[in-house]
């Protein structure tokens, strides 16, 4: 069963969202509106991820729709070198400084 997110759980991902793709701002294409990705490394397919642990995507780097996306081929995330730990740990820092 989907867990409806807390008060603070929203705000917490809204934080997240407002700092733009991590994919786009790493490899130089700048600041892109996102979208909140769980990460799921290191849990089971049937675990629901905490909201907590979630990282800002554009749709390009977001969806299974793209070569691009983290659900889809995942491309340009092998091409740089950069994986869901890399984007947690931009996120954690950014959001701490």
């Amino acid at each position: 069963m989907k867990k409806n997110a807390t008060r603070a759980e929203r705000e917490y991902m809204g934080r997240v969202a407002a700092l733009g793709c991590f994919v786009c701002r790493t490899i130089g294409y700048g600041e892109t509106m996102a979208v909140v990705h769980h990460v799921r490394e290191g849990s089971g397919m049937a675990q629901r991820p905490s909201h907590f642990l979630t990282v800002p995507l554009c749709p390009r780097h977001h969806d299974n729709h793209s070569k691009d996306g983290i659900h889809g081929g995942r491309e340009e995330w092998r091409r740089h070198g950069l994986d869901e730990m890399d984007a947690l740990a931009d996120t954690i820092q950014r959001l701490a400084s």
